[in-house]
Parts: C-alpha cells; structure tokens; sequence
C-alpha cells in the first residue's frame, strides 16, 4: 500500500477513545496526548506495509501505552520494555485490548475525558481550546487561526487550560451516574460554544473558521452516540446540522451577509438538513422538551420553507414563547420579535422590544433589528439612529457592510420621498 491517504480518517476517528484510555492509563493529559501522537508515527510506518490492524484503536492504545512506559521506565533508570518488534507483535494484547473495548468502558473513557476538558474551573475560551486540541486534535496553529489569535497566544491558553487541570486534581475514575447527568450540560455547552465559533464567522473568515462548525457536529455525534437516547443530544445535533446546512448560502461572493429570507435555498445542504430534521422529530417524540430541542424544532420550520413565505412564522413565535420559558433571555424575545414582525406587524414586535433597551445596549442584533422595524413603519429618522448604533457595535466588516445597506436604502428613500414633496 503506497497510497497512506486511508490512514488519516482512521487515526482521526480512533484519537477521542485512544486518547481516553491512554488518559485513564497515565492520568495526565500530556502524556496521554504524547503517547497518542507516538503510536500514531508507529502507525504511519507500520500499516502501509502490513495493512490496518483488525481493530485501529486498540493498536493505537497498546503501542502508545507501552512506548509511554517505556518512556517513563528510561527517565527512572529501570529496565528498559523489550525490544520494539516485540512491542509490534500485538497477537494476544491487541484482541485482549479490543474485547475491553466494549460500549460501557468506551463510554466512561469518553466522558471522562470530555468532562476535563469542560471542568469548571477553565474559562469557556480555554475548555473550547483545550478540548479541540486534546478530543479533536487540532494543531495549534489550526486553533489560533480560527480563533484569530496568535499561535502563542493560543499555546499560552491551552498550556495554562492543562495547568488549571493538574492543579485542580480532577479524579479520572469512571463518573457516576449523577455526574454524568450534571456535567453532560457543561459538555453540551461546550460543543455548542465551538459550533458558534465557527458559525459567527463572517466574510473572509469563513474557509478559516468553518472547520470548527465541521467539528462540532463530529462532537455532538459522538455525544450522541454515548447518549443515544437522550432528547437534548438528539437536539443539539440537529440544531448544528440545520444552521450549518445554510452556510454555503450566508454570505454572496463578495462576503456580504444574505439574510434568511434572501437565501438561495438550493444552495442549502440537503442531506444534512434531512438528517437533522430525522432527529429532531426523533427528539420531539420523548416528549421532554429542552433549549437545544427547541431551537432545533425552529430551525427545521425554517428549512421545512421551500420559499420564505412558506415558513410558519406563528409556530415560530410559540415555540420561542416556550424557550423565554426554559431559558428567559432578552436575546431569546429579541428573536422572538422578529417572528412577532412576521405574524403580527412591525409595531407589535417594536412594542415588544422596546423594554430590552437597557440590557441590550452593547448589543448590535439589537439595535438591526430596532432599525429594521423603525424602518417598516416610516420612522426613517430614528431608523437612521438605530443603524448608526448598530454600526458603532459591529463585530465584523460584513456586520458593518450589512447595516450600511439599510442606510443607503435609508438615504434613498429619503431623498425620493423629497423629491415628490417638491
């Protein structure tokens, strides 16, 4: 086998268990990393000339676990392990390691291992960081691009994420059944923090941050493969499948924002958007409603849509009435409004927002979205106040861009409606 193309998917879906156990082996997150990465050099010259062992991940685990003790053994003095073609005679270890490998304990590595890196005492920033890096692998370098920072800044922020763990002296036995279902929300949060990272990405930070929508979704499914029955990962799944279906059509060829009702729907993902809704209904059928099942019953009215008139906005508006109840936000009645504007007209939905003022004052969607409705009822001069707020909050160029339209159109219609009056 010359072409080793193969060996690059294998190693990638065989890292989150390998690493785990090595983890649970060594109870040290660098070591762990540092065997994982060494049974994989051992892997690339390995298995092109003898072909994928019969099970990838418990190779990996076996060679990283021993070449990790030998490691140990020679920085101690002591005995150094046999030579390595008796390390590479997997035989009896390898189908030993692979029965072990059974549902419940590639369970409890898993989550033992995703719930260090979502431990509480790490800043969001640093749980994302460290557990793209350790779960999903990705280089440093690869990190810092998406979160538009340098390359040492990023490998500060992760080696101080590490640090946190060690000092915090988490346990790395099995968690129980009442951690499980405390720090599953944590672990949730966490994958959904990622997908956002990518999702905000607007213009030409997209091909750059992109991947980390990708990466998401590969996270939910493998918390839904560890949580196969439960609503809220069937939900979250969907939710990241049906908002990162549309991604090819956000933004036209110069990296403006396309609004939702301005989409080229043919240009949406159809097999994710299928897979996504599946679950959702899947979801929907336990009769458990959650935020993230919610959001994902929203979003698949949107892509039920075959054009923009076709989405039913008053079922949007009660499902958003559902999520102020689970999780009251005013970012929540904010997009509530906009459904409200739909449904019930411009002034209804002004009416409703007007009372978030104070607490959305650094908040550009808002003031967008106050300019839009002051701009449906005529009240150009004070939409032309919202959209110069709205500017001066921008997170992005193509956020900025987006309002300047508005005001351009602003400008238009003024000066057209002057030159009737004249």
């Amino acid at each position: 086998m010359t072409d080793i193309a193969w060996i690059d998917p294998l190693l990638t879906s065989a890292r989150p268990q390998a690493v785990a156990a090595l983890l649970r082996y060594f109870r040290d997150l660098d070591t762990a990393e540092e065997a994982f990465q060494e049974a994989c050099l051992r892997a690339l010259r390995n298995w092109p000339e003898n072909g994928p062992p019969r099970d990838p991940t418990a190779w990996l685990i076996f060679v990283g676990r021993n070449t990790a003790i030998d490691a140990v053994r020679r920085r101690a003095k002591n005995d150094p392990l046999p030579d390595e073609r008796v390390l590479s005679d997997l035989g009896d270890a390898e189908a030993e390691i692979a029965e072990r490998l059974d549902g419940a304990d590639y369970r409890d590595d898993i989550l033992r291992l995703l719930f260090i890196c979502c431990h509480p005492d790490l800043p969001a920033t640093q749980q994302i960081a460290v557990a793209l890096r350790i779960v999903s692998g990705l280089s440093v370098r690869q990190i810092a691009r998406a979160f538009l920072v340098g390359e040492s800044a990023m490998e500060q922020r992760i080696t101080r994420a590490k640090g946190r763990i060690a000092d915090a002296s988490v346990p790395f036995e099995a968690p129980g059944p009442v951690e499980r279902s405390e720090r599953l929300a944590s672990v949730a949060a966490m994958v959904y923090l990622v997908f956002n990272e990518g999702y905000s990405a607007s213009g030409g930070d997209v091909p750059m941050r992109a991947p980390l929508c990708d990466e998401a979704i590969r996270l939910a499914r493998l918390l839904l493969r560890l949580f196969p029955s439960e609503p809220e990962i069937m939900g979250l799944t969907a939710l990241l499948l049906l908002q990162h279906a549309r991604v090819a059509a956000r933004f036209d060829a110069d990296g403006m924002v396309v609004l939702l009702d301005d989409q080229d729907r043919t240009k949406w993902n159809a097999k994710m958007i299928a897979e996504g809704l599946a679950l959702i209904d899947k979801a929907m059928r336990h009769r458990r409603p959650g935020a993230y099942q919610i959001q994902a019953a929203i979003a698949a009215l949107h892509a039920r849509a075959r054009r923009p008139e076709d989405t039913d906005w008053a079922q949007i508006d009660l499902l958003y009435q559902g999520l102020e109840a689970i999780q009251p936000s005013p970012v929540v009645t904010l997009n509530r409004a906009v459904a409200v504007s739909k449904s019930r007209g411009a002034q209804a939905a002004l009416d409703m927002i007007e009372p978030l003022a104070q607490k959305l004052s650094g908040y550009f969607h808002f003031f967008g979205v106050k300019g839009g409705l002051l701009m449906q009822l005529g009240r150009h001069a004070e939409a032309r106040a919202a959209f110069d707020r709205a500017i001066s909050l921008a997170n992005s160029a193509a956020e900025a861009a987006h309002i300047r339209m508005h005001l351009d159109r602003l400008a238009a219609e003024t000066s057209k409606a002057s030159g009737k009056a004249s």
